[in-house]
């Protein structure tokens, strides 16, 4: 299915749908701030290998991050943090980052990597922030790539339809997307680390 969907103003009938299909181990994708994301509810085990296979990665191997609503809901997952790395999540969220922290045991353990972490986004994108706070738990994101080697991401929704409508459960055309992903900072040791180079321009916020 094909569902428009504006930023502005979810339609909530359509927001209950997507949740209501996320509930029942459903896979969407979604708009966010940067490219667009493939996901699921992070406590349907079934469907976050069904994501793996589509990204054709071994689970364990995957690194895929989760999206919170907000900065409460992050510390549900992770364990205490210190106070920088809060003020910059405070500055930098909603915002085109995904930061690595020290995951705790509500974490599943489908995710959890030898390492322990997890990567958390809060996308600037009321779509999808609007999906998990009524789901009431994160979901699982992962990018939308293309197979062309010189547009790495795909930005509009219809072709991404067309290309996943047989895969996927709900593809939500919230407008284009942009083709930078998001920028992947590690918070987990003494210095926050950039593991990949997106959107966000992490120096802004120092």
């Amino acid at each position: 299915m094909l569902l428009k969907m504006y930023p502005e103003n979810p339609n909530p009938r359509h927001v209950q749908m997507v949740v209501d299909c996320l509930n029942d181990g459903g896979i969407i994708i979604y708009p966010t701030d940067t490219v667009y994301g493939m996901g699921c509810n992070i406590f349907k085990t079934k469907s976050v290998e069904r994501i793996a296979q589509i990204k054709n990665v071994k689970l364990d191997k995957a690194n895929f991050s989760f999206i919170c609503s907000d900065l409460k809901h992050i510390s549900d997952y992770t364990k205490p943090f210190g106070n920088s790395i809060y003020k910059l999540m405070k500055k930098t969220l909603p915002g085109p980052f995904t930061y690595i922290l020290n995951a705790n045991n509500n974490v599943p353990k489908l995710f959890q990597s030898k390492k322990k972490t997890v990567g958390i986004r809060i996308p600037d994108n009321n779509i999808i922030l609007e999906i998990v706070r009524q789901l009431g738990n994160p979901i699982l994101t992962t990018s939308i790539y293309d197979d062309d080697d010189i547009i790495e991401y795909t930005t509009d929704p219809e072709l991404i339809y067309e290309k996943y409508q047989d895969i996927v459960d709900i593809v939500i055309d919230g407008g284009y997307g942009d083709n930078d992903p998001s920028t992947v900072v590690d918070c987990t040791g003494n210095e926050f680390v950039v593991l990949r180079q997106g959107k966000g321009i992490l120096d802004e916020h120092l």
